[in-house]
């Protein structure tokens, strides 16, 4: 397997000692991580992962149910109920409604006292918002032959005047006349690549960070990549929402929980904002949430600055194969790939997440996620299934529903170790890296011919 670029025996080393000292820290605080068995009761306002069940009601129905309600249910079906993160103070409401509740984990990993917080970066090592804009910069100023930054769309905060970022773009390929143009008539095949639309999701910026790197580090030193980059735009969208990820790293130590947008919407804490990916405008649904719920998915479908941003420079780089019938198969000359990474519950998710019926081009949708599976060891699913609920009005349907291009997510981590949850140690990064670089190249390298059997 592929490792971590420029990883060191001594980095390694210190990484595990990171994650051991992690560990026992822990240990002795009395707490386990998600999805253990035992673990001692938070305090009352500390946020934490619990499993919620209910006699004779359906996990699925209970999820939905709990979704309704306004409880911030996670990703991945718990063998045994519904993992949701909330406070105690949640948790013994939810008791007295007559649900059994049982506490999991914490939110946070302790972050070790050896570790020195390098600039630009928080929790132990994961960047910042400004510090991803850096590093893009950096890459074009030295690699110009193999890398072009674009804007291409604002966050919200910035449409208001109130600071806020572009949403930037990198095209990453060995640079010839006509390529990494904002237009769908290039001549090499497009692989897309989007992190951190759920801006507490941090592993996901990581990754996108480590894959720029990875691609301009190893161009005429690694043939694989060498001839990806020789023969397909790899563009990479390593923050979506950085507004939200200003209000996770507003906290060095305890990252903010914050999924959505910052769009003033009256809701306090993490209530604010519009879950960017329920928003597209294929298959908006108004009824994925209340205003101040996780899932709210705005006053109307692409209402959002990030979301029409990320939908036009998407429609402006792919062509258009499938007819506007949900239905009704992408042709097999259809060219390019795409993947959004979320976290967490070790899932390759295929179109379509709105409903269970079956993708008219399944058949070929599902190989690549098996595919890429070979290398990371995710369980391959789509619809519903490996979640507690559907995702209508989400990126990866939007891309395929209404381009024909195949759309991929990747819940990126797992449900239980210091390595689970939304904010995982930092040194579980290389461990995130070593699993899912080949599923990256999987992925990108189906981009010339994605739909062979056209089924």
């Amino acid at each position: 397997m592929t490792r971590f670029p420029r990883f060191r025996r001594a980095r390694a080393r210190r990484l595990f000692a990171a994650a051991t000292t992690a560990t026992l820290l822990l240990i002795s605080a009395g707490l386990t991580t998600p999805g253990t068995a035992a673990a001692a009761t938070p305090a009352v306002s500390e946020p934490g992962y619990w499993v919620v069940t209910a006699p004779a009601t359906a996990v699925g129905d209970l999820a939905t149910d709990l979704s309704r309600r306004g409880y911030d249910v996670m990703e991945g079906l718990s063998p045994d109920g519904v993992p949701i993160l909330a406070t105690a103070d949640a948790a013994r409401r939810l008791r007295r409604d007559g649900l059994t509740v049982r506490y999991t984990g914490p939110l946070y990993q302790p972050v070790p006292a050896t570790v020195q917080a390098a600039a630009g970066t928080y929790y132990g090592g994961y960047h910042t918002a400004a510090a991803h804009e850096t590093h893009n910069q950096q890459v074009v100023t030295a690699h110009p032959d193999l890398a072009v930054l674009r804007p291409i769309g604002q966050s919200w905060l910035k449409t208001q005047n109130r600071g806020g970022h572009d949403i930037q773009a990198l095209c990453i390929t060995k640079i010839r006349t006509g390529d990494c143009a904002l237009s769908t008539t290039g001549t090499k095949p497009k692989f897309t690549l989007m992190a951190q639309m759920h801006a507490r999701e941090l592993a996901t910026g990581e990754l996108a960070y480590m894959w720029i790197d990875y691609l301009v580090s190893n161009y005429g030193r690694v043939s694989a990549v060498t001839t990806l980059m020789d023969t397909t735009e790899l563009w990479v969208i390593p923050i979506a929402n950085p507004d939200g990820v200003d209000i996770v790293s507003s906290n060095s130590t305890r990252p903010v929980s914050q999924r959505k947008n910052a769009h003033d919407n009256g809701c306090s804490g993490t209530g604010r904002g519009v879950d960017l990916n329920r928003n597209s405008s294929y298959h908006w649904d108004v009824n994925q949430g209340t205003r101040c719920s996780e899932t709210y998915p705005g006053t109307g479908a692409a209402s959002e600055p990030e979301t029409q941003g990320i939908q036009n420079f998407l429609a402006g780089i792919y062509r258009d194969t499938k007819p506007a019938a949900d239905f009704s198969p992408a042709t097999t000359a259809t060219t390019g790939t795409f993947l959004t990474l979320h976290s967490y519950a070790q899932l390759n998710i295929y179109p379509y997440g709105w409903t269970n019926s079956l993708a008219p081009n399944n058949t070929d949708l599902k190989a690549i996620a098996t595919a890429m599976a070979r290398s990371n060891r995710y369980t391959v699913v789509h619809g519903d299934g490996g979640l507690n609920y559907f995702a209508p009005g989400a990126t990866d349907d939007w891309i395929y529903g209404t381009l024909g291009v195949p759309g991929y997510t990747v819940e990126v981590g797992p449900n239980s170790s210091t390595c689970s949850g939304f904010f995982p140690a930092y040194s579980c990064m290389s461990s995130f890296w070593n699993l899912n670089l080949p599923a990256f190249m999987t992925l990108a390298s189906a981009a010339a011919k994605p739909y062979p059997t056209g089924s």
